[in-house]
């Protein structure tokens, strides 16, 4: 099959620092190509990738200090259009910039959002463009928007290889992500200090949240528990995950999947997750971690952590969030779009059924 994925421009693919959905278009690609697919990618020019790469920028658009970044997703929109004839389906993760374009081009198109739906502007957006097929990353981050197009869900994966499983030999637990106020890396802080248990924590200031973190979270960070470790990369993050007790995800907002989750799977590492958004969809409550809705419940569950099997949480991972995982079930999507066959609301595999 010959397919095309189009990438954001903002970072590169896959990302030299934060960026969720470049680094799953790269783990993505790549497992297409390992399944022996024409694929080619249209991405930053400083992309790396096992797929042809057609990019329209030199770098990525935070890294060219760019005046007007509109003009290179233009641009990229404009060739893609131009070697449209040259693939069998379109697989777009640039949001809905596309639509006006796409929706009556003569080329089957599928478009993944990876974002947060909940968002006043987006309803009549989506009203409008109705008729086009989009896929959901989890069944959660569809509720806010009912009216588009779903034909299907498919749930992010990691190459196998990417992280090693590892003991839990740290007496510590482990918070990553973002400094924002829906993240809440205050309650983790809470429920390290009232389990009696190290917490590091490994995090970025987004410019937006800058005001957030010196007036709420700065000062929590001088605790003797607390161990700041700011933002680290991809060799970093791996061990930090797999000698930790647990990861702390106790999130403020309807989360659309997650990476940190499948990630700490990956390394054989359980969860204390908030019930919001994707969470229940992602955590086996009592297989993988515990399900809470309070700090004082978050607390008896890291209490009780000892309880979860760490080589369950790996083999959850291998079984559901792997990237040939991924690969195959979108495969799947791209062959029922070229044939088609009636869409149905949801699309899950037996992997992904509970």
């Amino acid at each position: 099959m010959k397919i095309a994925q189009i990438a954001p421009l903002v970072e590169s693919v896959p990302p030299k620092f934060y960026g969720g959905t470049e680094r799953v278009v790269a783990y993505l690609t790549d497992a297409l190509v390992k399944l022996g697919h024409n694929v080619t990618l249209f991405a930053s020019g400083d992309s790396i990738t096992k797929a042809r790469l057609v990019s329209v920028t030199p770098t990525s658009l935070r890294l060219s200090n760019c005046v007007d970044q509109m003009a290179g997703n233009i641009l990229q929109l404009q060739e893609v259009m131009d070697r449209s004839h040259e693939f069998d389906l379109l697989h777009f993760h640039t949001d809905y910039l596309h639509f006006p374009v796409t929706r009556f081009c003569n080329k089957k198109t599928l478009t993944t959002l990876h974002g947060r739906l909940d968002i006043p502007e987006l309803k009549p957006l989506y009203k409008k463009f109705n008729d086009v097929p989009v896929i959901s990353i989890s069944n959660a981050q569809r509720r806010p928007l009912p009216i588009a197009n779903w034909v299907a869900t498919v749930y992010h994966g990691l190459p196998v290889d990417l992280y090693q499983p590892g003991n839990g030999d740290g007496d510590y637990v482990v918070f990553l992500g973002r400094f924002s106020p829906e993240k809440r890396v205050d309650r983790a802080i809470e429920i390290a200090k009232r389990a009696n248990i190290k917490i590091k924590i490994a995090a970025k200031v987004d410019k937006a949240d800058e005001r957030y973190f010196e007036k709420e979270i700065r000062h929590l960070l001088d605790q003797p528990h607390v161990e700041y470790l700011q933002e680290i990369g991809e060799a970093e993050k791996g061990p930090l995950l797999a000698n930790a007790k647990a990861l702390l995800f106790p999130i403020d907002w309807p989360e659309p999947f997650g990476m940190v989750l499948i990630e700490a799977m990956a390394c054989g590492t359980p969860i204390i997750a908030y019930n919001h958004g994707s969470v229940p969809e992602i955590v086996d409550h009592g297989k993988t971690g515990f399900i809470v809705n309070s700090i004082e419940k978050a607390t008896e569950a890291l209490q009780n952590i000892h309880l979860i099997s760490r080589e369950d949480c790996r083999a959850t991972f291998e079984k559901r969030f792997s990237n040939i995982v991924m690969a195959k079930n979108y495969v799947r999507l791209y062959e029922r779009s070229l044939l088609k066959q009636p869409e149905r609301s949801f699309y899950l595999t037996p992997a992904y059924r509970k």
